[in-house]
């Protein structure tokens, strides 16, 4: 029987050219005028699909963009395996950071350059080349179920209601999902813990229009003025965020967890190194590790205002905007943090400006069990193809739809990525290495066969086909 390393590099050409027809297309969901890009990925998708072997593979329309659904079953019998992952990416800007086109992938130095390359096409494909090698090599012995989205990466917003309104479509026994890293090349990690979102627009307006700074400055309050000292007391230079109530639900740690965060390896000149700083800077008390993965933060992720033109203008604005963001632990809850930080910044807005304040989206955080047997599988599936057990680590980032399908589905997902901290995800470069590429389908098809046999010892949920 040919190995699925073999079959990857046989057929890696082919591979990555169906990879790449997914890449081309700018499925950017926080564009409006990228519409009909999102529904054309979402066809390719299911035409790659189809193509893979999936019994069927339709679009399903959501309030936003549309849902990929596509499913294979050998026996009801059977386990039933749920494979999420996002089709749509983030904005490419600025484009003039990039060494190649953005949505023009190219190889060079081993990895693949585009955007999407790892976020989340590149992994997400890699379940489809998985699934593929399982079914021509008739060794697939459990039900497969793919659930692809549009709108991840501006916080999954019709989804919830999706899955409410799919239950039985959606029924599993597990969820893999590949959108997340791994420490290093060479050290292995499964995301057990994932930290919520709370995101905001901030609006600060002064006089109705904008002012000719030398005749009314000194007379009329400045917005950005006053937006920059109101952002400023969000946080103190210890690190900690200052609005009242924001640490109250934080959960502390175990001691047995503390332990296991301090066996991750971290070189932090290496760190510093790479981010081309000379210091670090946290909430004090806390390891680097600790401060991304599970301590709680407030942070500004843009502001603007005023004349930002070439050359100069004596302008005195009318307003100023910000963008902030709220990375969250157990047990805080995003719309208590969202109207905590609402209230603290009108509270300390002065009389003589004008503050909207606009919650975009949010996301509760997320914790995984590390005893479940579909855990087992993927901890002994990176063993075999990494050469050493991958390291339980909780990641700063968000996805949305993960303690959705917990609370929905009554499924805790187990978080397979195979991406590395040097892919540059949401910047410039994005980029997959093809090495990572590949272990990553071999890891997966290691998933199935080893969960498929270890579930042969339990009873699977009944499967609605």
């Amino acid at each position: 029987m040919i190995t699925t390393q073999s079959y990857i590099n046989k057929n890696l050409p082919s591979i990555l050219d169906e990879l790449f027809s997914l890449i081309r297309i700018p499925s950017v969901s926080a564009h409006q005028h990228a519409r009909d890009a999102l529904y054309q990925c979402a066809n390719q998708w299911v035409k790659l699909l189809l193509k893979s072997g999936v019994d069927k593979a339709v679009v399903m329309e959501t309030k936003g963009n549309p849902v990929v659904y596509a499913e294979k079953f050998i026996d009801k019998s059977l386990p039933t395996v749920l494979v999420y992952g996002h089709y749509d990416v983030m904005p490419a800007e600025p484009l003039e950071l990039w060494k190649s086109p953005p949505f023009e992938p190219e190889v060079r130095d081993g990895k693949i350059f585009a955007r999407g390359a790892d976020d989340d096409k590149g992994q997400s494909f890699m379940h489809a080349k998985a699934f593929e090698y399982l079914v021509l090599t008739d060794q697939l012995n459990c039900n497969v179920k793919f659930l692809l989205e549009g709108e991840e990466e501006i916080g999954s917003p019709n989804l919830e209601v999706f899955c409410e309104a799919n239950k039985s479509l959606l029924t599993c026994d597990t969820i893999l999902v590949s959108d997340t890293s791994m420490l290093a090349a060479d050290t292995p990690s499964i995301t057990t813990g994932l930290r919520g979102l709370a995101y905001w627009q901030i609006e600060v307006t002064g006089a109705n229009r904008d002012l000719h700074s030398g005749i009314f400055g000194g007379a009329v309050a400045n917005p950005i003025n006053e937006l920059s000292r109101m952002l400023a007391r969000l946080t103190d230079d210890q690190g900690r965020v200052t609005i009242p109530g924001f640490y109250d639900r934080v959960q502390e740690i175990s001691p047995e967890e503390k332990k296991l965060i301090d066996q991750v390896p971290f070189d932090e000149e290496a760190y510093k190194k790479d981010l081309g700083i000379s210091h670090l800077f946290g909430e004090k008390g806390y390891s680097t590790i600790e401060r991304t993965g599970i301590r709680p933060t407030l942070d500004i992720c843009g502001i603007w205002g005023g004349y930002t033109g070439e050359g100069s203008k004596t302008v005195l604005p009318s307003k100023a905007y910000a963008k902030l963001s709220a990375r969250l632990v157990p047990d805080q809850d995003h719309r208590e943090i969202m109207q905590l930080v609402a209230d603290y910044l009108r509270a300390i807005a002065p009389e003589y400006i004008q503050i909207d304040i606009i919650p975009l989206h949010g996301a509760a955080s997320y914790v995984c069990p590390i005893d479940s047997p579909a855990y087992r599988a993927a901890e002994q599936a990176y063993e075999k193809v990494f050469g050493v057990r991958p390291l339980p680590v909780r990641r700063g980032g968000s996805i949305g739809v993960i303690p959705v399908f917990e609370k929905v589905l009554g499924i805790k997902p187990i978080l397979m990525g195979f991406g590395l901290e040097s892919d540059a995800i949401h910047s410039p470069n994005e980029n997959f290495p093809l090495d990572m590429f590949k272990k990553g389908i071999e890891t997966i098809v290691a998933f199935y066969l080893i969960f498929s046999h270890q579930s042969s010892v339990y009873s699977p949920q009944t499967v609605d086909r």
